[in-house]
């Protein structure tokens, strides 16, 4: 295989006051602190309540560890500093998109002009996962058939059931907000590279985007480096989930190689039915189960990640990564940060305590447990 499948994990956090566990505006010193120690490795993100990291370029999932957990105990460590603690989720439980202000940057100045009043509701955080594909061709190829993966990921990350101080119901309310902005959801299906830079130009052409990096799709070719992005998951609050699922992006795009040197390659289906996966993942997380379009089934999630698990086996040991994958299987079992989280604001409640600040204790607890 010519492709390394090497790896880059980029997170989002909100940043909380620890006393009141409301939302807190980063300071520009802590900012400044952060970008010192973390030498271009950390950015701000589009409301000034959130903070970005991305990893090094990493050739394997331990190298990966070793990076983000050095990334979030700094994040950790300075926002200390200033009474404030990161948590890594996609919903804050209770605060209102309403009373948040955005960064003052020329592109997120730009978004906020763009997108109107459907950027004032980005109060929400995710995580991409870039996975090293040197050819353009192979790229364009293999994107219809990780498509089909997609609601897996998504199931298995969701971390947003609560919006306002309300329980949506979801197990990701992220992606509802997410998809009223242009140019998201499934990726088209491109016959080729050229097609995808013909129909990305026209937008640039036309200078509706400046480039490929307002495209915002679940997966997409990134702009900047030579990988396919998934974009589609939650942010996890707990370290090694965000690994396991790291992972497993990793040996799906190796296994869809690997049967491409064999002459083979997975179905590609529908984007209606892929599309209905997606909604299931969205609602019920790993609850309710995914459907199996080749045997014409809803399988539960346990019973699709250890199929998973085995189609996989030859990837991740190439890749080093069988124990990550491996741990998949009880979050598919025992449920996803959504399901921690409504239990802690469930205990909260029947406790007579404040339901939202445990949930965000909670939250705190989780994204140190792994540091």
């Amino acid at each position: 295989m010519q492709s390394k499948f090497t790896l880059g994990i980029e997170e989002e956090y909100l940043l909380v006051d620890r006393d009141t566990l409301r939302l807190a505006e980063a300071p520009e010193a802590l900012m400044t602190a952060c970008q010192a120690d973390m030498q271009g490795q950390v950015s701000p993100e589009f409301l000034q309540c959130q903070i970005e990291v991305g990893t090094r370029v990493c050739e394997t999932i331990g190298q990966a560890r070793e990076d983000l957990r050095r990334l979030r105990s700094v994040v950790s460590r300075r926002a200390a500093e200033y009474n404030l603690a990161p948590i890594a989720v996609s919903c804050h439980p209770f605060e209102d998109w309403k009373d948040q202000h955005h960064t003052r940057k020329d592109r997120y100045d730009s978004l906020r002009h763009d997108l109107g009043g459907v950027a004032r509701r980005m109060l929400i955080c995710g995580m991409h996962v870039h996975v090293g594909i040197d050819d353009q061709a192979l790229r364009t190829d293999l994107m219809p058939q990780m498509c089909y993966f997609l609601p897996h990921l998504l199931a298995l990350s969701t971390s947003s059931p609560f919006w306002q101080g309300e329980d949506t119901g979801l197990a990701s309310y992220r992606l509802t907000v997410f998809d009223n902005l242009p140019r998201t959801g499934l990726p088209p299906a491109f016959s080729s590279w050229a097609e995808y830079e013909r129909t990305t130009g026209t937008l640039i052409d036309l200078g509706i985007i400046e480039d490929t990096s307002k495209i915002w799709w679940d997966l997409r070719p990134s702009h900047n480096f030579p990988t396919l992005e998934t974009r589609i998951m939650d942010v996890s609050p707990r370290l090694e989930h965000t690994l396991s699922l790291a992972a497993l992006t990793q040996a799906i795009l190796r296994m869809l190689v690997r049967l491409r040197g064999r002459n083979l390659r997975w179905r590609e289906y529908d984007r209606f039915l892929i599309a209905e996966n997606r909604w299931r993942a969205q609602r019920y997380g790993v609850g309710e189960g995914l459907i199996d379009f080749g045997e014409g089934a809803v399988k539960p999630m346990v019973q699709l990640i250890d199929e998973l698990i085995g189609l996989l086996s030859e990837d991740a040991e190439a890749l080093g990564s069988l124990a990550e994958i491996a741990a998949l299987r009880p979050l598919a079992e025992q449920g996803t940060s959504a399901t921690r989280q409504r239990r802690a604001h469930a205990e909260a409640k029947a406790q007579g305590d404040d339901p939202g600040r445990a949930v965000v204790r909670h939250l705190i607890e989780e994204f140190h447990a792994d540091l």
